[in-house]
C-alpha cells in the first residue's frame, strides 16, 4: 500500500511537471509569433522610405538645374548695356521675315533663314531680334562716347524714314547716291562740304545780293546741286566712324569703302546679301517699309539714349 502511494505521488509529480512546462512553452511560442509580423512590416517601410528620398533627390536636381538656366541667362545678358523692346511679334505682322527667291539667295546666309516656303526664304526672327539688340548696345556706346556716326539709305522706301530719323537724332544722313570717296577721300569731299556751308551763309547774309541776277541764280543752282549731294552732311567734320547702311546689297560700295578703312558697319542684310563685310549685321527684309520703321526707330531710341549719356 505504501508503494502504491509512493507512485501516485511521482505520478501527480510528473503531471505538474508537464503542466508547468507546457504553460511555460505557450507563451514563448506566442512572443515568438508576435515577433514576427513586427519585422515583415519593418522590411515593407523600408523600400517606401527610400523612394522618398529617390523624388526629393529629383526635385532638388529640377531646382538646381533651373537656377544654373537662370544663372546663363543673366550672364547672356550684357550689364548696362541697351535692351531693345523690339518683339518677333512685331518684325512678323511687319512682314520683316520674308525674304527673297530662293534661287537669288546668298548661301552664306543660310544660319540666319529659318526656311523656305512658296519658293521664298524665311528668316529666324529671333536671331534678328538678338542682332537688333546687338547693334543698338553698339549704336548707343558710340553715341555716349561722341564717335561720328552716318546713316546711309537711298532706297526709295527708306528714304523718308532715315531723313526724318536722323534729322531728329543730329547725325549726318545721305538719301540719295553714295557719295564715292568719303572714306578713301575725306580731303576733296570736305572741299565740297564746306562750299555748300559757305555758300548757305552768304546767302543767309545776303553777301549774294550784290552779284547780278543771273550769278544769284547760278548760286542758287550749285546750292541746290551741292545740297541734293552732300547736304545731309553739312555737319559732318571728320571722317565717320561707323556707318549704318539700309540694305547692304545695294549699298555694296559703301560697305567694302568703309571696311577697308577699318570703320565699323551696321546694316540691314537681306537673304540675297554678303554678310562678310558687316560688323553688326541684322538679317531680315529690308524692302518691308513697316519693318524699316520699326528697326529704325529702335536705333533712333539707342542713340537718343546715348546723346544723353553724353551730356550727363
Amino acid at each position: 500500500m505504501a508503494k502504491k502511494a509512493e507512485e501516485k505521488v511521482l505520478v501527480k509529480a510528473e503531471g505538474t511537471k508537464t503542466k508547468k512546462v507546457v504553460k511555460s512553452a505557450a507563451p514563448k511560442k506566442e512572443v515568438v509569433v508576435k515577433a514576427a509580423p513586427s519585422k515583415k512590416e519593418a522590411v515593407k517601410k523600408t523600400p517606401v522610405k527610400k523612394v522618398e528620398v529617390k523624388e526629393v533627390k529629383e526635385v532638388k536636381e529640377v531646382k538646381n538645374a533651373e537656377v544654373v538656366v537662370a544663372a546663363e541667362e543673366v550672364k547672356e545678358t550684357p550689364k548696362g548695356g541697351y535692351r531693345s523692346e523690339v518683339t518677333v511679334e512685331q518684325l512678323f505682322e511687319a512682314g520683316a521675315h520674308f525674304g527673297h527667291v530662293v534661287k537669288k539667295w546668298n548661301p552664306k546666309m543660310r544660319k540666319y533663314l529659318w526656311g523656305e516656303k512658296n519658293g521664298i526664304h524665311i528668316f529666324d526672327l529671333e536671331k534678328t531680334v538678338k542682332n537688333l539688340g546687338e547693334a543698338c548696345d553698339v549704336l548707343q556706346k558710340a553715341a555716349s562716347t561722341g564717335k561720328r556716326i552716318v546713316i546711309v539709305g537711298t532706297k526709295r522706301q527708306a528714304r523718308p524714314i532715315v531723313e526724318e530719323m536722323a534729322k531728329r537724332v543730329g547725325i549726318p544722313y545721305m538719301t540719295q547716291r553714295w557719295l564715292g570717296g568719303l572714306i578713301t577721300n575725306w580731303r576733296q569731299v570736305k572741299q565740297t562740304i564746306d562750299r555748300l556751308n559757305s555758300l548757305r551763309l552768304k546767302k543767309e547774309q545776303g553777301q549774294l545780293k550784290k552779284f547780278t541776277k543771273k550769278e544769284q541764280v547760278l548760286f542758287d543752282k550749285e546750292i541746290a546741286r551741292l545740297d541734293r549731294v552732300v547736304g545731309g552732311l553739312s555737319n559732318l567734320k571728320e571722317v565717320p566712324e561707323i556707318v549704318i547702311v539700309i540694305d547692304t546689297h545695294k549699298e555694296k560700295l559703301v560697305v567694302k569703302e568703309a571696311s577697308s578703312r577699318g570703320v565699323t558697319v551696321v546694316g540691314l542684310v537681306d537673304s540675297n546679301s554678303n554678310p562678310d563685310l558687316v560688323d553688326y549685321l541684322i538679317p531680315m527684309n529690308d524692302d518691308a517699309t513697316k519693318g524699316l520703321e520699326i528697326v529704325i526707330g529702335e536705333m533712333e531710341k539707342a542713340l537718343t539714349s546715348g546723346q544723353k549719356e553724353l551730356k550727363k
